[in-house]
């Protein structure tokens, strides 16, 4: 029997998708990102200096934390404080490694980025959903800081986005919610950039294994969607043409 999606959805559709920028005051950047009912508050701060190993360099830094809200979930978490569970730690390296492929340290000067990515509520795709929301800050935030002088020229190289997706009844599905989550037997997390070049992959069968054929249609279906969130980004960002510098 094939699987339903609960939300009527086709197998290769994404959840409604949004992008909310100036969401809060004070960040150079600010967005609050929507995906399905996964909704995520991403902000990037600027602070002058280095980590050590950069210093005389001349070159900047990106760095990323993320956290999920205690309400965030049907049941409340415990809030990290003074230990980060395994989890976010790797939550919060996978946002920074992503975002670092699209940044021209050389052009952000000895500068570091700070992507705080915080989720307000979970159904599942918050990683990927962090990465594309926080892409959508960074450019912001690079637009202000031009718009301010403190930049010269922008340090975008490229464009970042990320999707879930999962084998459900054997057959490939796109962007899963928690329902489908739990109940995949593999599930993927594909980052790509503008080109449709793999930033990463991270995946793992659940149950049993996979086939090297049913890798290769995970990734179309990952392409696919990620084409999807890279228009919808864009048009999330003013001006964007402005900012990139891509080869």
């Amino acid at each position: 029997m094939a699987w339903q999606r609960p939300d009527g959805r086709i197998p290769y559709e994404l959840r409604p998708i949004s992008f909310h920028p100036s969401f809060t005051r004070f960040a150079p950047g600010s967005v609050l990102a929507r995906c399905g009912d996964t909704q995520v508050l991403c902000t990037v701060s600027v602070n002058k200096g280095v980590p050590k190993f950069l210093e005389g360099t001349g070159k900047g830094w990106l760095t990323a934390e993320y956290r999920m809200l205690p309400s965030a979930t049907q049941k409340r978490q415990e809030r990290e404080l003074l230990k980060l569970s395994g989890r976010t730690q790797e939550i919060q390296r996978l946002i920074g490694r992503s975002l670092r492929a699209a940044v021209d340290f050389e052009a952000l000067g000895e500068r570091t980025l700070t992507v705080d990515a915080d989720v307000l509520q979970a159904d599942a795709g918050t990683r990927t959903t962090a990465i594309t929301g926080s892409f959508v800050a960074l450019a912001h935030a690079v637009s202000k800081l031009l718009q301010e002088g403190v930049l010269e020229r922008s340090p975008l190289c490229g464009q970042v986005a990320a999707v879930s997706v999962g084998l459900l009844e054997g057959e490939p599905f796109l962007d899963l919610n928690y329902i489908e989550d739990v109940a995949a037997t593999v599930d993927f997390n594909v980052v790509m950039n503008q080109h449709l070049g793999i930033i990463e992959v991270q995946g793992t069968a659940e149950e049993g294994s996979f086939s090297r054929t049913q890798l290769d249609q995970l990734l179309d279906v990952a392409q696919k969607g990620i084409q999807e969130l890279l228009i919808a980004q864009r048009e999330a960002i003013p001006n964007w043409e402005a900012l990139f510098v891509i080869n």
